[in-house]
């Protein structure tokens, strides 16, 4: 598998752990739906830069993608921001590392 299509897919089952507490939660579905597309966006991103190793290139994109959201949203609630940082953290690590790892 591409390096590419290797990081939509992971995106694509990061979007899914992420947006399965949301449902519980029973957040908005618009809410749901930035949250899928977030971590899409991020997995080809990952896919397309390796400036650094992955791990650390899986949390820097996953950051910089997630900035403009994480003002928004802390505008209203910042402490709202604590379990989307940790998600964001931990998916972002894991990205990075899978497909640096088995991408090609």
């Amino acid at each position: 598998m591409k390096k590419t299509q290797l990081g939509i897919f992971l995106g694509v089952i990061a979007g899914i752990i992420d947006v399965i507490p949301m449902v519980i939660m029973k957040l908005t579905w618009d809410a749901n739906v930035s949250a899928f597309m977030f971590w899409i966006i991020s997995g080809y991103l990952i896919a397309t830069h390796d400036r650094f190793n992955g791990v650390k290139n899986g949390i820097l994109i996953s950051f910089l993608v997630l900035t403009p959201s994480a003002i928004l949203i802390g505008w209203n609630d910042p402490l709202s921001l604590i379990p989307i940082i940790v998600m964001t953290l931990l998916l972002g690590s894991i990205l990075g590392y899978l497909i640096s790892k088995f991408g090609k």
